[in-house]
Order: C-alpha cells, then structure tokens, then sequence
C-alpha cells in the first residue's frame, strides 16, 4: 500500500470502519465457531493491530484450540502480544460486541471498504502506468483486478432455497415444449440438445477447414430470428462474414460473391437483395476488432444484455477461442493463458445469462489415428476447456480426407457429422447434416 494511499486513509473515514472491524474481529472472542463461516482475509482489515489480531485468531482456528483472551496471549507470545497492544486492548476488543447476530453485516462491512480501498490503489496504478507502458496491456490487466475485487465482495446470498423452490415448481407447471434454449435451426441436433441453454458454455471443435465458421455463422443467423446473437471474430473481418451470410441465405455461390459486378446474373441479383433485406431483420451484431481480449468481449456482452434487458435471450459467439488475446502475465505459459480464457468465458456465460459459443482448435493428433473422429482429448492446449464447457460438440466429414460420401441433398453436397461428446445436462450423440460447401449453408 502506497504512502499517499496511506494518507488518504488517514484523512478520509469513507474508506475504512474502525467500529466495523473492531466489533467483526470481538465477534470471533463470542463465538469461536464463526471461523467456519467467515470469508475475510487478515490483510482485508485496515487496522494494522486488528490484522494481526485476527491473524492469530486464524491461527487458533486452524490448530483446533479455542478463543479467547487467554490462548490469544499464549498463542501470539510475548513479543507479538506487544506488537498486539496487550492484554488490555485484547481484552477491550473482546468484550466490545454484545452479541454475535450481525456478525455477516460486520464481514460484508469489513469486505465494502477493503473494495473501496483496493480499488482506489488499482485506479492509481492504471493512472501511473498509463503514462509508460502500452495502453491496451494496462487497461486489459487493470480490468481484470477490477473484476477480480467486484468477485470478491459477496455474502448478500445467504443460499436459502425457498424462493429457488418456488420458482421451480411455477417452471414445472409451463409447458416449454421439446426446445428449451435457442435453437440452432438444426431439428435432430436440437432434439438431441433441447436447444443451446442460457449461462451454458458451448464449445465447438474442428480440425482446420472443416467448416466450424461455417456452422457457428447458420447458427448465429437461425438463432438471430428470434433471438439476439453477437459474432466475435478475431479471424474474419465483418464484411467477410456479411458475404458469408448473404451467401448462405441468398444461395449465392461464393465464387460469384468475390465480385458480383462480373458474375451475377439477374437471378443472383434477386436472392441477393433479398438476403440482404433478411439480414436487416435478423438481430445480429459482428465485432472484428483486431486483438480482442476477453475484457473487451466481456464489456460489450455486458453492454449488450443492459440494452437489451434481462427478457431477451442472448447468443454470443467467438471465432475462435485461441486467438482471443490472454493476459499479459501468461505469455510464457500458453496453456495457463487458454485455460484462463476458458474458465472466463464461462463465467461470463454464467453472469450475462448468455449461451456462448466458442470454437476451438483440435490438436494434430487427429491426423495421425485411422479414425479422424475428434475426441475430447484433441482440445488443443488446455484439459481446462473440457472441465469448463457444458456442451462440447465436434465437426467431423470424411470428404475432408478425401473419402467418398453419397450426396447429402438433392443439390449436392457434403454430409457433416456433428458429435456431441459432452453435455452436461443431456446425451451424448452423432448428427447427421448436410453441407452445402459453395454457399456455406448445413441443413
């Protein structure tokens, strides 16, 4: 802690409780068995004499001895009881809470103003380096301690489950029908999933070239329908994707789409405006800033739940997952960098109420097996996606090695084969869709 945050402190009772502390550490003298339900750290309390005395507490707790005045003396010896100020400031703290029943506002007390504190200290460092280092590796990290000290605070949800009951039991009187979350547009993969659910992470692998863009694009315009969908892609632009799109709604070869002043006919003019007018209806936002990192995903997914309101079901994709830009501090080490990324791409499914889709590389151990199908262990660089996806789904076609396939539609085609290999509230299974590669378009 900085000596001008120090005196600021000093100066400014609006970032720390003296009363607060006091009677949070005195409770613990009451009732030792507070310990169990306690989440304050030592070095989250203000007062130097305060941290230490609870330090001890701590001690105490974890060495199965019981509080008080007595063994808080014999456990901290002579040398720290003074550092402590004696017996008698142990004594006053101890006797200075008549009972322990608001020993939760006490801790919630505590925890607001070590917030206030950590992030004025945070503020000041984004201040600082902001005038050395590069811009966006400061915001990016400084963002990442700020949500970091809001996950901190807490407490407000005591885990009583009578209003979780009835909530459940007013769902169970609806009839929500076979799909339950957003569709895909794809009948016998929603059946097998009931649809993508909200604060689910979805991760869909593939090896590259296998037309993972492809199917996260049909989803994002199926879904957009009727729902909202935000497309992150840190490997297309958005006019790339816009031509992807009108492609695959107006049946537009894309060939032709690379310059349709030479290769339209009148034909392709007419599906094309009219996948442009479809594309206008559809409720679909593109974000292809070069570098995305998580933060920034994270605060337009938050911008746009807040537009959109809590009623509204949100879709996000991300193309894809490895390419999404990690904290500084992992630069050395990829596969903590991915894991993190996972693991907050899961959080922020869980805290916008969002399905995020995320694609995701496969190793190269695939080409090297007789039977190309991916498997859970071919999630490229991290074991931690497996462990943080609800849903993992691989993209799997053999015309992809060169094997014979009949058609897949009357037009001609490709038959893809999505494999659920996860779902954690669900089955298992193999789909069956066919690939319209020259437009882009699964059905």
């Amino acid at each position: 802690m900085g000596v001008a945050l120090q005196n600021l402190h000093a100066y400014d009772g609006r970032l720390f409780n003296q009363e607060a502390e006091e009677a949070f550490v005195g409770a613990f003298f009451l009732d030792g068995a507070l310990m169990q339900e306690c989440s304050v750290q030592p070095e989250q309390l203000y007062n130097y004499r305060l941290r230490r005395l609870f330090a001890v507490l701590q001690r105490l707790h974890e060495k199965g001895k019981p509080i008080g005045i007595i063994s808080v003396a014999e456990e901290a010896g002579i040398k720290e009881l003074e550092s402590l100020g004696g017996i008698s400031y142990i004594t006053d703290i101890a006797v200075s809470v008549p009972t322990t029943a608001n020993f939760h506002f006490y801790q919630n007390t505590v925890k607001a103003y070590n917030q206030k504190r950590r992030t004025i200290e945070i503020t000041g460092k984004i201040r600082d380096k902001a005038l050395e280092e590069d811009i966006q590796d400061v915001l990016s990290d400084g963002i990442n301690q700020l949500r970091q000290i809001e996950d901190m605070h807490g407490d407000e949800d005591a885990g009583e489950i009578q209003a979780g009951l009835v909530d459940l039991y007013i769902d169970c009187g609806k009839d929500l029908g076979e799909i339950t979350g957003i569709p895909s547009g794809f009948q016998r993969l929603d059946k097998l999933t009931g649809g993508f659910q909200e604060s689910d992470l979805v991760v869909i692998g593939a090896r590259q070239s296998m037309g993972k863009t492809a199917f996260a694009l049909n989803i994002a315009l199926n879904a957009g329908k009727q729902d909202v969908t935000a497309v992150f892609s840190h490997e297309m632009s958005k006019k790339q994707l816009l031509k992807r799109a009108a492609s695959c709604i107006g049946s537009i070869s894309s060939v032709k789409m690379r310059n349709p002043k030479r290769y339209f006919d009148d034909e392709d003019w007419d599906n094309f405006s009219y996948a442009m007018g479809t594309l206008c209806k559809r409720n679909i936002r593109i974000f292809d800033n070069a570098g995305m990192d998580i933060s920034y995903i994270w605060s337009k997914v938050r911008q746009l739940r807040k537009e959109i309101g809590e009623e509204k079901r949100l879709l996000v994709v991300v193309d894809y997952l490895q390419l999404i830009a990690g904290s500084p501090k992992h630069q050395q080490n990829r596969q903590a960098e991915i894991s993190e990324i996972s693991r907050l791409l899961k959080q922020m499914a869980r805290e916008t109420n969002a399905v995020v889709i995320a694609l995701s590389q496969l190793s190269r151990g695939v080409e090297s097996r007789q039977d190309k199908r991916p498997m859970l262990s071919d999630l490229r660089e991290s074991g931690q996606i497996e462990q943080d996806a609800d849903v993992i789904a691989f993209l799997y076609r053999e015309e992809y090695y060169g094997k014979k396939q009949e058609e897949a539609t009357s037009l001609g085609g490709q038959i893809i084969e999505v494999i659920v290999a996860k779902q954690r509230n669900g089955p298992i299974g193999t789909v069956e869709l066919g690939f319209l590669m020259e437009v882009g378009r699964f059905g």
